[in-house]
């Protein structure tokens, strides 16, 4: 029985010390090289904080020096418009308008659905002079192919 036990403890710091290990690695390769990421994002201005949660990871991971795509789907096409871009603020996430902002200073780049923009009414009017573009699933799956990491929100 006490041997068992002492497994057991043995087993659960182990796990306790990688868990911390893992949480306190810098966001790199063994090598030092950065990363690329993919943040997908299907919430929409219904989920300000959600929705602006999304860019502001992007934007950190940006800030950090890795790369980032983000590819829009379902409502989360939306969020390219002006008008839902200067709404969105986000409970303890920020305003949607100050990420995007940013992610475009950095080089980030948008992957809008084709098909939620289309069943949305998103136009080549909506996302005209910003670096975004319609894509089909196939880039998306390109994209998280490509990727070191994604994000899901």
């Amino acid at each position: 029985m006490n041997k068992n036990r002492y497994l057991v403890i043995a087993l659960w710091a182990f796990l306790a010390t990688t868990t911390v290990y893992a949480q306190s690695s810098p966001a790199t390769t063994p090598t030092g090289k950065k990363m690329k990421f993919l943040v997908h994002v299907t919430c929409g201005p219904d989920n300000v904080t959600k929705a602006a949660l999304a860019f502001l990871v992007a934007k950190t991971a940006l800030d950090e020096g890795h790369t980032v795509s983000l590819f829009l789907a379902g409502d989360a096409v939306t969020l390219l418009k002006d008008s839902e871009m200067d709404k969105v603020v986000g409970l303890g996430t920020g305003k949607l308008r100050d990420h995007y902002d940013a992610i475009v200073k950095a080089g980030g780049r948008f992957y809008l659905s084709g098909m939620s923009s289309k069943a949305r009414n998103i136009t080549d009017t909506d996302i005209a002079g910003k670096p975004a573009e319609f894509a089909m699933p196939t880039v998306l799956v390109r994209l998280a192919a490509d990727s070191d990491r994604i994000f899901t929100y």
